[in-house]
């Protein structure tokens, strides 16, 4: 990638940005939906997760294939690519007849959004090549998380009360087509020297491993077990055949080689339990502001800004703080902040308080907005930049999977809890072991993030560095002899 004027780099980082606005904000927008939307298509509490799942699992599936082709082929190309069928998908959803329909529309969406989000952070990366300069922009790259957090639920509620809840799909459609047009004419193309080749075997057997999975979790409270554990199994046959294969393979789809920097491992950890976290806290709160308060989706939407309005400030302050001072301090702050909002509903059942819900809220804001830029900079940070696609995508796609995983997990908790009876008699019990998992897993950032955030955890990433450019070096002399 040439080099880039201050301005031009500030300009193709607000379009990178463009892409994630949409991509967080229709996770947000939809949240607030789920209740009008179980009412119009008659939808269960699975059907509920398979709505937010079906696409956060095929995002997950495909994010590292797409920042390796996108090394490949060229960034830019991939980028325009997802864009293209992102909001292609996002029309469709706002025709969709049924909730099978929709579900299926939002795998296409799905599509698309993994060729945004690990590519465009890929383009960052070798945009802003000063480490302090790339740690601001990734803490610009999560300020959008938190802006996308602030008003989906404003304006999704707004639309679904006034409008309904298929014109949450629309506002996509002038983001990404301005996105489009702007990515062609400023965004350069760029490509890494030597890309991985493609890894058919290897993607299988993630699709398998985090479908197979999510499907055993969701479906578990509603039919039998003999009916789900063929499926548990084939996850774990997956994995397994996953970890040997990739182990033998000479360029595979996840190197991992890179899990050998304690950093980089903690930072896989830290972001499958923090987004967990917010996957199933956004599903329990959205079910109960509506569902058993009886809030309006716009009123519900003004409730959750205690949480969105930290997030976007935090944001931008935790990128700083990992630029100046390294990604400890801010991994603390938000297992703590977590930790600490998921007790208060678990032991104090923040619902029933006005005040502990409020600071719930704004608890959870805060842990959410501290988490991202750490995640972030510690996975493609010590890696060499010809990869920084497949690190990046291994980051964002332990963030959609902790994400399917929270909805799953604390939906069929939810679901086995509450039963035959109404969510208003049964939900805050019944919720009550969500809120124990969720605590866990902010307890998991804290715990996590301390230990792989020392001196010990960075000499393991300086010593990983540099056998993977060793290795680099090796294979090239190999290819030029």
């Amino acid at each position: 990638m040439p080099e880039l004027s201050p301005r031009r780099r500030l300009l193709v980082l607000a379009i990178c940005c463009m892409s994630l606005l949409i991509v967080s904000l229709d996770n947000t927008v939809l949240n607030v939906a789920l209740p009008s939307l179980q009412r119009d298509l008659h939808a269960s509490t699975a059907g509920l997760q398979w709505t937010i799942d079906a696409y956060t699992l095929v995002l997950a599936s495909l994010l590292m294939l797409a920042g390796s082709t996108a090394d490949r082929i060229g960034r830019k190309r991939v980028f325009m690519a997802g864009l293209v069928v992102f909001t292609l998908g996002s029309v469709l959803c706002s025709l969709a007849p049924s909730l099978e329909a929709l579900v299926v529309f939002r795998m296409v969406q799905a599509v698309g959004g993994s060729m945004l989000n690990p590519v465009a952070m890929s383009i960052i990366t070798n945009t802003f090549t000063d480490p302090r300069e790339r740690a601001r922009a990734i803490g610009a790259w999560g300020a959008v998380v938190g802006l996308s957090m602030a008003a989906g639920p404003l304006v999704g509620g707004l639309l679904v009360d006034s409008v309904g809840w298929r014109s949450i799909f629309w506002i996509n459609l002038p983001v990404g087509l301005a996105a489009l047009v702007l990515t062609l004419r400023f965004v350069p193309e760029s490509r890494a020297p030597e890309a991985r080749r493609a890894d058919p075997v290897g993607q299988l057997l993630v699709i398998v491993l985090f479908g197979s999975l999510t499907y055993a979790i969701i479906e578990a409270p509603h039919v039998a077990l003999s009916a789900t554990a063929p499926f548990a199994l084939l996850s774990l046959a997956a994995l397994i055949a996953l970890l040997i294969y990739e182990s033998r393979r000479h360029e595979p789809l996840i190197d991992l080689r890179f899990f050998r920097s304690a950093p980089f491992s903690g930072a896989t950890v830290i972001a499958v339990s923090a987004f967990a976290t917010l996957g199933g806290f956004l599903f329990l709160s959205t079910l109960y502001l509506q569902n058993v308060r009886g809030l309006s989706a716009l009123d519900a939407g003004l409730w959750m800004l205690p949480m969105a309005v930290p997030t976007f400030l935090c944001a931008p302050l935790s990128g700083r703080l990992v630029g100046s001072r390294g990604p400890r301090v801010p991994l603390l702050v938000a297992g703590g902040a977590l930790t600490v909002s998921g007790l208060l509903f678990a032991l104090f059942e923040a619902e029933t308080s006005d005040v502990t819900l409020f600071t719930g809220y704004v608890l959870f804001g805060v842990g959410v907005g501290f988490v991202n830029a750490p995640i972030t900079n510690t996975a493609v940070s010590g890696m060499p930049r010809a990869q920084a696609g497949v690190a990046a995508a291994v980051a964002s796609t332990s963030r959609q999977l902790g994400q399917a995983l929270g909805v799953a997990v604390v939906g069929a908790v939810l679901a086995a809890g509450v039963g035959s009876s109404s969510y208003a008699e049964s939900f805050v019990p019944a919720a009550r072991p969500g809120w124990w998992i969720l605590t866990a897993c902010g307890l998991a950032v804290l715990v996590v993030g301390a230990v792989t955030s020392g001196r010990w955890a960075r000499a393991t990433a300086l010593r990983t560095a540099e056998r993977l450019e060793s290795a680099e070096i090796r294979e090239a002399a190999g290819v030029e002899a």
